[in-house]
């Protein structure tokens, strides 16, 4: 890993951001051709739907539309071990995604005057788990979780078709599937199926969908911004992120760990180091060619940490750090400080932040209870993780009796007839025409 020295600058949100760029220009690259994926699949629906099975997973004459059979099968034959690690983590899951539901509350405006505020869910979610690099069951519970603790009434999941596996998707993920009962499961993967949840497939039994979710590699994150404005889309995920901020007081090899563990994911992964301490940078860069080198996956790791968005980066003190983790907004955000729980409320910017040496991202990935759908890319500054908010829609509910109405009477007319839209106006006016009448009479 590269090391950059910012001490003693005085640095723009700008220049912090600079110093570590993501890795931008495949997603870019990955746009054009997401794109017209997407449109295949809504002119051809099954017919390029196989197409693209055969070109990038290797796979023909699968069924798209999973069996009920093959997720029966596939729980059947999970590992106990797995089966009870998997049950725990949608216990953890449900447990914290019941806390994100807003309860109905009524404000009273005025006698007779109401606004009731709701959350309703939204009926149809499409939901996406990559099948490439790795294996995430995990996934299928961050994603499908949140979704039934809204209230979706019909939910539906995608995962690309496996070619060691006879064109099925991967066991795992079916049975975390059934697990959860799911049964509109689809072998279909990428940007593909994106377009064929956005558009609906009506040969495969598969309606437009009003939320597609998950993670994927940057085409499935291109395919969402493409049928943004069709359906609703969480966060456009890309690759993972970590970024660690540490003072003198941090164990350096827990710190090399947790950079390992994400940089496995993906050669576009980002890992981070933030720290004021030139010696525990040292030490951390040491442990960390040490992990990479020894890791089952280290020419990914490799990749990874050489690239030009993964870099330790030294500053003056923690306020500047502070300032770097905002400016960079990680997906992923790690304090091993000697009063993590005190700082962390300065960290604003963040998908989610895990505080003290003992709470790694990896307990995020899989048991924490949190979700680990997330912001990448910067988007924390502006975009929540996956959550049960994201299948939820605020709906106001406005209630005004006949006297209330008369209370806004006038201040109505006149807003109206500022705007020179007077039949505004007229539709309240309508509404005491009688008793204008009655007054007149009199």
């Amino acid at each position: 890993m590269r090391t950059i020295d910012l001490r003693g600058r005085q640095l723009s949100p700008a220049d912090m951001l600079a110093a570590v760029p993501r890795a931008a220009q495949a997603r870019a690259e990955a746009l054009e051709t997401a794109t017209r994926i997407v449109e295949d699949v809504r002119i051809g629906g099954e017919s390029a739907l196989r197409a693209q099975a055969e070109r990038f997973d290797g796979v023909t004459g699968h069924e798209i539309r999973v069996p009920a059979a093959h997720i029966d099968d596939a729980v059947a034959a999970l590992d106990p071990e797995i089966r009870a690690a998997l049950e725990e983590a949608i216990r953890r899951v449900r447990q914290a995604s019941a806390a994100q539901v807003p309860d109905t509350r009524v404000t009273q405006i005025g006698d007779g005057a109401l606004i009731t505020q709701r959350w309703q869910p939204v009926e149809r979610v499409g939901v996406y788990i990559p099948g490439g690099k790795a294996v995430y069951p995990s996934s299928v519970i961050m994603n499908v979780v949140p979704a039934q603790i809204a209230g979706v009434s019909r939910i539906a999941l995608a995962s690309p078709p496996q070619a060691d596996q006879d064109g099925r998707i991967h066991p795992v993920i079916l049975a975390a599937a059934g697990l959860l009962g799911i049964t509109d499961v689809y072998a279909m993967g990428g940007a593909g199926a994106i377009g064929a949840f956005a558009h609906g497939v009506a040969d495969l039994d598969l309606d437009p969908v009003d939320v597609v979710s998950g993670p994927g590699n940057n085409y499935v994150a291109s395919a969402k911004r493409a049928v943004a404005g069709v359906v609703g889309t969480d966060s456009e995920a890309g690759a993972t992120e970590i970024l660690v901020v540490a003072d003198r007081t941090a164990d350096a090899r827990l710190i090399a760990a947790d950079l390992v563990s994400q940089a496995e994911h993906d050669e576009q992964a980002s890992a981070v180091l933030v720290t004021d301490d030139e010696a525990l940078a040292e030490r951390v860069a040491a442990e960390v060619a040490r992990l990479a080198a020894s890791t089952k996956h280290s020419e990914r790791v490799g990749v990874s940490l050489a690239g030009e968005q993964s870099a330790i980066v030294l500053v003056d003190d923690l306020a500047m750090a502070t300032a770097f983790s905002n400016a960079y907004a990680p997906e992923h955000l790690e304090l091993h400080l000697a009063d993590a729980h005190g700082a962390a409320a300065a960290f604003t910017s963040a998908g989610a932040i895990f505080v003290g040496d003992q709470t790694p991202v990896s307990l995020g990935d899989y048991m924490a209870g949190s979700n680990h759908i997330l912001p990448t890319g910067g988007q924390a500054r502006y975009a929540p993780g996956l959550g049960a908010y994201t299948f939820l829609r605020p709906q106001q509910i406005i209630s005004y009796d006949h006297a209330a109405l008369a209370a806004v009477r006038s201040g109505v007319v006149a807003l109206a007839n500022t705007e020179v839209l007077p039949a505004h106006g007229e539709a309240i006016e309508a509404r005491f025409a009688d008793e204008d009448e009655e007054t007149t009479t009199l």
